[in-house]
C-alpha cells in the first residue's frame, strides 16, 4: 500500500509492480507515477504534451 500525494488515499499496489508504472487514485482520480519500488515511491505523473504534429 501507497498513499496518494494528492488527497491521502490508500492505493492497492499489484505484487509484480515496475517503476515508471501509472497508477490511478480511485479516490481523486489523480495519475500517479512509480518512481521506486522498495520501498515504493510515487509522484504525480507527467503531463503528456501534444507534438501536433512538428
Amino acid at each position: 500500500m501507497v498513499d496518494c500525494i494528492e488527497c491521502g488515499g490508500e492505493l492497492s499496489l499489484y505484487d509484480d509492480i515496475e517503476a515508471g508504472e501509472i497508477l490511478d487514485c480511485s479516490t481523486c482520480g489523480a495519475e500517479l507515477e512509480v518512481l521506486e519500488v522498495d520501498p515504493v515511491e510515487v509522484d504525480k505523473a507527467p503531463e503528456l504534451q501534444q507534438d501536433w504534429g512538428e
